[in-house]
């Protein structure tokens, strides 16, 4: 397993507008010079945290999943974010992983925020996604989902973890960033294992104010990353899978860990 090179896209976003946040994401990318493998948009990356999905929701033959695979394959690397899907007649806050080869996986969030009625307007997922890029193993997840450990566990299969790197895309306001930043440090340190956290800023059309708080927090709760608040802003961060590895090596909590199993799962 090689090292792993991570770009956050802390970005504000355009209310309900999907040609103008692409467009932004656009310049955004094409800014970052440098390889990386994997770009990470925040949560409903090209509307906001609209709960207009008959206004908003796109298709998976979509311009927003077109831009998603185009720009994957020029940029060489995996993009990842969530958008508002429409399927089977059902409205999907899903996170969709695009591999550079036009290949993807999705991620329908779990946790529905219900203090924003999402769960009168969309279905919730029931499946978690472990996916793999250059040999990590990662699960990405969907904002309110970080309130929830049990959901967000790992757990060891075969004698190797289930998963190396947590990731969790938001628009989590910035009258609540106390919780967001202590929890990732939690979910980081509870599960050996890296997580990430990419927000918003800026204000959206409810009056929400986000920070930002883009952050990424190693295996031992240590914030690794230099991303400001309140400002849009791009960082490439390398993950290091010797340390990663050594450190469980050496510290083996997992064998003391409560084994238990989702019923729905």
């Amino acid at each position: 397993m090689q090292d792993l090179r991570i770009t956050l896209v802390q970005s504000d976003l355009f209310w309900e507008d999907a040609d103008a946040n692409l467009n932004a994401f656009d310049k955004k990318i094409d800014s970052v010079h440098e390889q990386t493998d994997l770009i990470i948009l925040p949560e409903m990356f090209n509307t906001g945290f609209s709960m207009n999905p008959s206004g908003c929701a796109e298709t998976m033959e979509g311009k927003t999943f077109q831009w998603l695979k185009n720009k994957a394959a020029k940029c060489n690397c995996v993009i990842t974010g969530s958008v508002l899907i429409k399927e089977n007649n059902h409205y999907y806050n899903r996170l969709i992983w695009m591999r550079p080869d036009g290949t993807f996986d999705i991620y329908d969030k779990r946790h529905l925020f219900r203090f924003a009625n999402e769960q009168l307007h969309f279905s919730a997922g029931n499946k978690k996604l472990i996916t793999e890029l250059k040999g990590w193993k990662i699960c990405p997840l969907i904002c309110y989902d970080l309130r929830f450990p049990v959901w967000s566990k790992n757990t060891i299969i075969n004698n190797s973890y289930e998963y190396d790197l947590l990731i969790y895309v938001a628009n989590w306001p910035e009258r609540r960033n106390h919780p967001w930043k202590s929890l990732l440090v939690a979910r980081a340190i509870e599960n050996m294992s890296y997580a990430i956290g990419v927000n918003r800023v800026g204000k959206d059309g409810n009056d929400f104010e986000y920070s930002g708080d883009s952050v990424i927090v190693n295996y031992k709760g240590a914030v690794i990353s230099n991303i400001p608040t309140h400002i849009e802003c791009t960082e490439t961060i390398v993950l290091s899978h010797d340390e990663l590895i050594s450190f469980r090596e050496h510290f083996p909590v997992e064998l003391d860990w409560d084994h238990f199993k989702l019923m729905n799962e």
